[in-house]
C-alpha cells in the first residue's frame, strides 16, 4: 500500500486564526489561543495519522516587523516553515488585503509547492464583500488555491483537510505513527501558564514574560511542577504578583486546572517570579528559551 506524508505549514499575520485552525485540524489543543497578537512564539508541530498517510502540521508565529531579537527568532521560524513545507497554508482574515512583509509575499508567490490561501472569519462579511476579497487575493497569488472559511465555527475546515490529503506527496512517515507533537511535555506547561498571563494582564506585561519549568516530577498519582515566570523589570514583577499575591495565585490556579486536563492527572504547581532584564535581546537567554 502506498503511503503519503508531508509537512503542512501554516503562516499568516498575528491573530488571523492560525492556532485555532491548527488545533481543529489536529484534534487537540496544542497551540494556545488568546485575542492578543504574538500569542504563538514558537513553531509547534502536530501530527495527524491515517493508515496510509501522515500530515505534519506546523503552527507558526504571526508575521511581524521585529522590534527585539526575540522577534527575529520568531520570524526565522516563519521563514524556515516556508522553506521546508511540502504544502503551504497562507491564512488571512477578511480585513486583510496584503501580506505585511514584502519578502514573505515574494516567497509565497515563488513557491513551487501547493499553496492554499485561506480567507478566515467569513461570518463577519457579506457574500459580495467576500467575493471582492477573494478576487483581490487571486490577483496577488495566482499560484494559490483560495478557500473562504471560519476556523472558529469550523466552516469548511473539512475541505481544508480534503484539499491537503489530495496533495500529499508519496513518502514514508516522518514520525512514529503514534506521535502527536514534536514538543516535550514541559513546553506545553510553559505555554499554558503564558496563556493565562496573556489573558489576565494587559499592556506590555504579557509580552515581557517568559516561562521556564525548573522542576517537573511525575509519579503515579501526581505531577509536581515548579515554574519560573521571568519579567524584564522590577515594576512588572510587582504587577504579576499583585496585591498580597492574589494575581499570581489566580494565574497558578487557572494554569493548574488546564495542566491537569492536558495530562489527565492531578498537578501540584508552584509559580515564582524573577526579573531577567533585557532577555528579549540577550542571545544567551533567547537560546535558553528556544528562540535561537
Amino acid at each position: 500500500m502506498k503511503h503519503y506524508a508531508g509537512f503542512v505549514n501554516i503562516i499568516g499575520s498575528p491573530n488571523v486564526g492560525k492556532s485555532t485552525l491548527m488545533n481543529e485540524l489536529v484534534g487537540e489543543k496544542l497551540s494556545i489561543i488568546t485575542n492578543k497578537a504574538q500569542t504563538t512564539r514558537h513553531r509547534i508541530m502536530g501530527m495527524v495519522n491515517g493508515d496510509d498517510y501522515q500530515i505534519v502540521y506546523s503552527d507558526t508565529p504571526g508575521i511581524l516587523k521585529p522590534s527585539y531579537k526575540m522577534h527575529e527568532g520568531m520570524m526565522q521560524f516563519v521563514n524556515t516553515a516556508i522553506k521546508d513545507a511540502d504544502i503551504l497554508l497562507v491564512m488571512t482574515e477578511v480585513g486583510e488585503t496584503k501580506v505585511k512583509e514584502p519578502s514573505i509575499e515574494e516567497k509565497i508567490k515563488n513557491a513551487e509547492i501547493p499553496v492554499l490561501l485561506l480567507v478566515n472569519k467569513i461570518d463577519l462579511v457579506t457574500q459580495d464583500e467576500l467575493d471582492k476579497i477573494v478576487d483581490n487575493w487571486a490577483q496577488t497569488f495566482p499560484n494559490a488555491d483560495i478557500l473562504p472559511m471560519s476556523a472558529l465555527n469550523k466552516t469548511h475546515t473539512d475541505l481544508v483537510h480534503k484539499w491537503i490529503r489530495s496533495r500529499l506527496p508519496e513518502s514514508p512517515p516522518f514520525y512514529d505513527k503514534d506521535a502527536l507533537t514534536d514538543k516535550p511535555e514541559r513546553f506545553f506547561v510553559t505555554e499554558i501558564i503564558r496563556e493565562k498571563i496573556l489573558k489576565f494582564y494587559s499592556k506590555e506585561i504579557p509580552y515581557s514574560v517568559e516561562v521556564e519549568i525548573e522542576e517537573f516530577k511525575e509519579s503515579k498519582d501526581i505531577i509536581k511542577i515548579r515554574a519560573l515566570i521571568y519579567v524584564a523589570r522590577e515594576s512588572q514583577k510587582a504587577i504579576i504578583i499583585g496585591h498580597q499575591g492574589k494575581a499570581l495565585k489566580k494565574v497558578g490556579t487557572e494554569s493548574r486546572k488546564d495542566i491537569e486536563k492536558f495530562f489527565d492527572k492531578k498537578v501540584f504547581l508552584q509559580t515564582f517570579v524573577k526579573v531577567k532584564k533585557n532577555w528579549r535581546d540577550d542571545d544567551k537567554d533567547l537560546k535558553k528559551f528556544g528562540y535561537l
